[in-house]
């Protein structure tokens, strides 16, 4: 089990940020490794925030992040190897497929509120 744990605050601009806390209250900063389909996310950064046992974790999203499907980056504690959190960037078809289908389902159930009201409507008239 990890000593931290990690709260995400916000992704702006291509930066994913969070929030690490020390399980113990304090303790030195952590050592964190960021990658993206095996390979070492470039530019991230923990830096020490008001408190003891607080640190803000920023990572830069990898341009070939941004692509079509899933992408997952996985964020763990080096010096145990557990893993902390991840970030799920999906895009292109593979969402328009899942936000259709949605809408669709949506569109079924709307039209059959829409007759089921009618209906009442018309019996209690």
């Amino acid at each position: 089990m990890s000593r931290f744990d990690l709260t995400k605050t916000v992704m702006r601009q291509g930066v994913w940020q969070g929030v690490l806390t020390a399980r113990s209250g304090e303790g030195d900063a952590p050592q964190i490794a960021v990658t993206h389909l095996g390979k070492a996310v470039e530019g991230v950064s923990v830096t020490a925030q008001a408190g003891p046992g607080r640190w803000e974790l920023r990572v830069p999203i990898p341009v070939e992040a941004v692509a079509d499907g899933v992408q997952t980056l996985i964020i763990t504690d080096q010096a145990s190897g557990d893993q902390l959190g991840n970030v799920t960037l999906i895009a292109g078809e593979a969402l328009g497929d899942d936000i259709r289908a949605e809408m669709d389902l949506l569109r079924a159930e709307l039209d059959m509120l829409k007759r089921a009201f009618r209906r009442h409507c018309r019996e209690t008239g």
